[in-house]
C-alpha cells in the first residue's frame, strides 16, 4: 500500500498497453463500470466540444489523473492536443511509460481515452490552455516535428525526474521542453534536452516543487519501481522538496509568458459537468464559481 501511494504521489505518468488502451501504471488495473464510462465520455465529449469552438489547432491540455491531494496537487499529467491528428480530431500528443520494453514512448490518445485514464472515475478535471496566435503556431510546429519529438525523448524514465537533468525525464517534463524548444529561438532541428532546460532555468522555469511529507518517504521512494532521487540535487532531498515538472509549473510558466493565453477547465462528479474559464481554478469537489456554465449528465 506504502509502495502504491509513494508512486502515486510521485508517479506522473503512464503506460498504454492496459485495458481499450487507456494508460496505466504497470501495476494497475481500470475497473470501470458501464455507469461511470458513460459519465467520463460524456465529460470527454464536453472538453472535445470546448476544443472545437476555441478556434485553435493547439492546446496544452492537463488531466487529474492521480490524488495528489497530499502534495497539495490536483493535475497529475499533460500533454499536446492537437486538432489534426491522425488518431482523429484532438488527439492528445503525449509521453507514457511503456512498461512491456520498461522506456518511455510517445503516444497519441483520443479524447475519451485521455479522460478515461483518470484514477477515480466518480469525478474528474481537464485544463485547457489556448495560446496567442504565434506561440500556439510554433508550439503546433514543434509538436508536429517527428524528429524533433523523438530528440527530446529521453531514454530512462523516473515519475519523479529531476526538471534540470536530462538522467531521467517523465511525461510534464517532455513538454516543458518541448515548449522550450518551441519558444526559445533556436534551431529546432539541432535542439536538445540540454538546449531545453537551459533555456526554461534561464527564463524562470520553476519545477514543482514537490514537497514530500517525511525524510522517511525520501528514502523509501528509492526501493519503489519508477521513482528515484540519485538525479535531485541532494540540497533538495534533504529540504524534502523536488523540483519535478507537474502541470501547474507549465501552466504558470506559460501564463506568465504568454500572458495572453486563455484557460477553460471543465470538471465532472456523480451528476453535472462545469465549465469554467479563466486562471482561478476550481477546487477538487467542482463547485461551480458565478458565471460558470453547469451541464447536468444524462442518467
Amino acid at each position: 500500500m506504502f509502495a502504491r501511494l509513494l508512486l502515486a504521489a510521485l508517479a506522473l505518468c503512464a503506460s498504454a498497453g492496459a485495458w481499450a488502451g487507456i494508460p496505466t501504471f504497470c501495476d494497475r488495473s481500470n475497473n470501470i463500470n458501464a455507469e461511470d464510462q458513460d459519465r467520463v465520455l460524456q465529460f470527454a465529449a464536453v472538453a472535445k466540444q470546448a476544443l472545437e469552438h476555441s478556434g485553435a489547432r493547439v492546446a496544452l491540455i492537463s488531466r487529474a489523473g492521480l490524488d495528489l491531494s497530499r502534495f497539495s496537487l490536483l493535475y497529475s499529467h499533460a500533454g499536446i492536443a492537437l486538432k489534426e491528428n491522425a488518431n482523429g480530431p484532438w488527439a492528445v500528443r503525449q509521453l507514457y511509460y511503456a512498461c512491456d520494453e520498461s522506456r518511455p514512448r510517445l503516444f497519441d490518445q483520443g479524447m475519451a481515452g485521455f479522460a478515461l485514464g483518470a484514477d477515480a472515475p466518480q469525478g474528474g478535471h481537464i485544463s485547457l490552455l489556448f495560446l496567442p496566435d504565434e506561440d500556439s503556431a510554433l508550439l503546433e510546429q514543434a509538436a508536429r516535428d517527428k524528429r524533433l519529438a523523438l530528440t527530446l525523448l529521453a531514454g530512462q524514465y523516473s515519475a519523479n525526474a529531476y526538471a534540470f537533468s536530462t538522467r531521467y525525464q517523465n511525461c510534464n517534463q517532455w513538454v516543458a521542453e518541448l515548449l522550450a524548444s518551441a519558444w526559445g529561438g533556436f534551431d529546432t532541428h539541432d535542439s536538445t534536452r540540454e538546449h531545453a532546460q537551459a533555456w526554461l532555468r534561464e527564463q524562470g522555469y520553476r519545477a514543482g516543487p514537490i514537497k514530500v511529507p517525511s525524510h522517511w518517504m525520501m528514502f523509501a521512494g528509492q526501493f519503489v519501481p519508477l521513482v528515484h532521487v540519485g538525479d535531485h540535487p541532494l540540497d533538495d532531498i534533504h529540504a524534502l522538496s523536488l523540483q519535478v515538472s507537474v502541470p501547474a509549473s507549465i501552466e504558470d510558466f506559460v501564463h506568465s509568458r504568454a500572458p495572453g493565453t486563455q484557460r477553460v477547465e471543465l470538471c465532472h462528479d456523480r451528476s453535472r459537468i462545469v465549465v469554467h474559464r479563466g486562471w482561478e481554478q476550481l477546487g477538487a469537489d467542482c463547485t461551480p464559481m458565478a458565471g460558470d456554465e453547469v451541464i447536468a449528465l444524462a442518467p
